[in-house]
Order: C-alpha cells, then structure tokens, then sequence
C-alpha cells in the first residue's frame, strides 16, 4: 500500500461504552486479513501522562517496552494483536500543550499569536500521523477519549475534522460508539440518544461513516432502519454491539456484523482473505469450556476498582486458558488483613497473588499474606511491591531483622531491605522518572524462574523507584531467599524464590504487561498450573 489509511473512533451518550474494545476488535480482524494494523489513543485530559494518577482516578497505568506510562486501552491493544505499542501510540491533552508552549518558548512560531487553531490542532494532526508516517503500518486506527460534545475534546473532533478533509475521500473513516439504551418502562430500546449524539458530532463538521451501537438487547431491522435515516449513514454501517461474555468474543461478534468488511469498503481496500481466527477462537473454546477451577487470591489495595489490575486479571484469563482451567480471582483487601483473620481469609484459595501498588497503606497485610503463604506452602507469587513485601517478610520472620522495611514506608528502619534506587534520590519530578519500560534479566539455571521461562536472558517492563537494598542480598541467599534473576548491567535483582515450596516467586517487573492471548505469560501460565496441581492435593 502506498497511502495509509486512517480510522477515527470516537464516543457519544456516555463514557465507558468500550471504545478500546471495539478499536482493538476491528484492528484484530483487520490484521488477521493481512493488513498491518495499529491502534492509538488520544486522552482529553491535562496530565502529560497517567504515571501520576491515583489508580481509583484512572485505573491502571499501562507501561510500553520503550518506557511510556500510558491509558490502560493500550493493553487491550496489545492483549488483542500481540504487536508491543509505544510512546507514539498514547497522547494526552497534557503533552500536546506542553510541546506546543516548549516550541513558542523556542521562537518556533515566528512571533505569532498561538492559538488553539491551527497550532494546537496542527501538534495534534502530527502525532496523529506519527505512526502511519513510519511507512509500518497500512492502517492505522486512532480511538479518541471522552465523550462527544465534551469541551475537553472540541480540539480533537475539530482535528480529525481536518484530517478527514485533508486526507481525501476514502482515505480517513469516522466510526461513532455510541448507546441505544433499554427502557423497561416502555418495553423497548430508544434511538433518541444515538440520533442526539450524531447532531453533536455533525455541528462540529464530522459525518460519522459508521455507527456502533452498544445495547443489551437484540437491535431490530425496524431501528437499524431508522437509525440509517435519521443518522444519515448506510443501512450497511449500523452496526450492533450487544453485550458479550466476555471481551475476547467481541472480534467475532463484529465478523458477523461485517463491521471489517464495511470499513474496507469505505477505505477503498480489498477485503483480501476471509480472517484467519483459528488460534484466536482456539483460546475462546478453551476460556469457556475449562476442564479444571480455581481460586487465587489477588491481595492489594485499590481491590474496589478492578481497573486498577486490569493487566493481571487478564493474564489470569490468558493463563487459565493455557491451562483449561477456570481461575476465579478473588480480590481481598490488604488494609483489612492481620495475624488475627489471616487463616480465616485466606484459607479457601488455592493460590495467593501479592499484588504491585505504592505507599504504606496495607503492607502490614501484605507482609501476613506472604507469611501465611510461605508457611502454608500456598503456591505465591508477588508482583513489583509484592516481591518487595516477601523481602521485608523473610527478613522479619526467618533473619529476625523484625523492625525490616522498606524506606518507602520508614525511613528511620534500622534494617531499610528495600530503598530508594541511587538514580532517583536526586529526583524531584514525580512525572515520568521511575525506572520504566524494558530492563534485561540473567536467571540462574536450574532454578524456578528458569523452569518457567526455559532460558538465562529474558526482557520485562518495570515501574518503581524502590529496589532491594543489595546490602542484604547475600544474608538472604544463606538464609534460602534466593536471587534468581538479575539485571546485567545494574545488578540490581529481579527475582527472588525459594526452594522448598510448591512454588514461590517475586519479581520486580510487571510481566502482566506483556501476557497476550497469542502469548500467555510464562509466570502467569506457571502459577496458575501450580494452582491446579495443590488443588488436586
């Protein structure tokens, strides 16, 4: 393809509707005809990125090989295609002002007034262009945050406006999400809002090319009909959303819709081979007829809002598909945990997972989960804070180190396990400095982490400040905490495990952000066959 070709994906009625979904399910069928396809989200609000929100404010924050802290959409994007995303591929508000008002400080304008149009929309239809650019990617589909009709958002509606115009007929496509809500009142479903959110689009000078609609219901050919003609798009590009079992059905459910075909269409693309979804409808068998389940336990603290561990409740869904087996994750709120009701909460899982987070709060029950854990022999595995809790624990209860923490939680320990990286203790912005994005790791032969992985060197994302206090690591070792894993150019460690447990392992990276469908990760694979195997017990 000489040109590429570009999709916008924006939302109306409400928020939530599941825009990365759909996006991420029309890049799937897409790639899976032979197209080179990627996605990009365009975030509305202020912050430069998501590494400074609270977890409760936006969920998860999604972490790329190259370091970026991004909306956890990202994930989805990745989970779907299997293809690693970057710091082009997630922009915000935040950063578009922020090298706009960089380049006036420069002198870049000219002397200028800058203004909104066309300096803001021009950074935004650039970055917009960034990856189609690259001469990588044949299409390239760019969901659009918020909700149409936000003031927040006006600038980007106003450049995709622009780049529809620029760009050319059949070279750019508008698809609009959007809700056909279910009164029971009336006993039927109501186009209104749908009618509403496409009059709100079109005042802003965008036709919308394609109609998503999301419902609980079946949409009739009655409504389909009428959404057409008051919505002014084809009778062909309304296309039904209905509510799914799970996310992963969602491709299919958009095959049978013809959402693929009709998009191709308006792009002026050939539709090439029928979609090639045999693997992927591989693992939809397996997920939903499981030959095995069981309970694990996600200890952590932001449990309220499932967001917050998107990443590693869908490792859980890859794993347990690896290994046709259900896994009913059942999330226990660390701050509610103590040496009082540990047995008592924790006594009917089959596994326990310690999840990653940042402060003091709930540590305490942390550190008696993975007391419980070690001491049980329940198979545990600790994630970034987690494996820093399961130092602080074995220090505490097997060297007798009991004031052990880490100084994130108390400067003045005695015995600081875990502190502060050197490189962050002259860090005074908290946006963007952590140790981020791809670190290698050397694992030891014979041990745990290389059964798992099945080689020495191995690439995993990371996000922390705080690392384990190299100081301790020998008296740990002799101890039995073992460090099975290091960073070769940092020799900070990575993994640490023991040897007389079923299975017990911590990792200061975030594997969970690189389990796909295509790809379970091997950790996660490992740790929910581990908890199968103390089931059968």
């Amino acid at each position: 393809m000489n040109q590429t070709k570009y999709i916008f994906v924006t939302g109306g009625v409400t928020s939530s509707l599941g825009k990365g979904i759909i996006a991420a399910s029309l890049a799937k069928l897409l790639q899976a005809r032979g197209y080179r396809t990627t996605i990009q989200k365009f975030d509305p609000y202020l912050n430069v990125d998501p590494g400074t929100l609270n977890p409760y404010e936006h969920g998860e924050c999604y972490v790329t090989d190259d370091g970026a802290e991004t909306d956890l959409d990202l994930g989805h994007y990745e989970r779907f295609l299997n293809v690693p995303t970057s710091q082009a591929n997630n922009v915000t508000t935040g950063r578009i002002y922020l090298s706009v008002i960089e380049k006036e400080r420069r002198g870049e304008f000219l002397g200028k007034t800058v203004q909104v149009v066309p300096h803001i929309t021009n950074e935004i239809k650039e970055r917009m262009q960034l990856l189609g650019n690259s001469g990588d990617y044949d299409i390239v589909i760019t969901e659009i945050g918020g909700t149409v009709g936000d003031i927040e958002s006006l600038p980007y509606i106003e450049s995709v406006r622009q780049l529809v115009w620029d760009l050319g007929e059949h070279n750019a496509i508008v698809i609009h999400l959007t809700l056909v809500p279910y009164l029971a009142a009336a006993g039927e479903l109501k186009t209104k809002p749908t009618q509403h959110s496409v009059k709100t689009l079109m005042e802003s000078g965008i036709k919308a090319d394609i109609l998503v609609c999301r419902t609980e219901h079946e949409i009739s050919d009655e409504i389909r009909n009428k959404l057409a003609l008051f919505c002014n798009v084809k009778r062909e590009a309304v296309i039904q959303s209905i509510d799914a079992a799970t996310i992963y059905e969602v491709p299919n459910l958009m095959l049978e819709e013809g959402l693929d075909v009709v998009a191709l269409k308006k792009l002026d693309l050939p539709k090439k081979a029928a979609p090639d979804l045999k693997n992927w409808n591989t693992f939809l068998r397996r997920l939903k007829f499981p030959k095995h389940t069981v309970n694990i336990g996600l200890i952590g603290k932001y449990v309220e809002m499932q967001d917050c561990y998107k990443s590693i409740l869908e490792a859980f869904i890859h794993a347990g598909a690896a290994n046709e087996t259900k896994v009913n994750v059942i999330s226990i709120h660390s701050e509610f945990l103590d040496s009082d009701n540990i047995k008592e909460k924790l006594s009917g899982l089959d596994a326990i997972l310690v999840a990653p987070g940042f402060g003091e709060r709930g540590i305490e029950g942390k550190i008696e989960t993975i007391r419980y854990a070690r001491e049980n022999k329940v198979p545990f595995f600790g994630i970034c804070l987690g494996m820093q809790m399961a130092i602080i624990e074995y220090s505490r209860n097997i060297l007798g180190y009991v004031d052990a923490n880490s100084t994130e939680m108390n400067e003045n320990t005695k015995h600081p396990v875990v502190n502060l990286m050197e490189d962050q203790k002259t860090v005074t912005d908290k946006g963007g400095t952590m140790r981020l994005g791809a670190w290698k790791c050397d694992i030891t032969p014979d041990s745990l982490a290389y059964k798992i992985y099945g080689k020495t060197s191995i690439s995993e994302r990371h996000r922390h400040r705080y690392e384990y206090n190299s100081q301790y690591v020998d008296q740990l070792q002799k101890a039995g905490l073992i460090s099975s894993g290091v960073n070769p150019d940092t020799g900070l460690v990575e993994i640490v495990e023991l040897e007389d447990h079923p299975f017990f392992i911590g990792v200061q990276y975030h594997p969970e952000y690189k389990s796909t469908v295509a790809n379970p990760h091997p950790i996660f694979v490992s740790f929910v066959a581990a908890a199968v195997k103390a089931k059968k017990k």
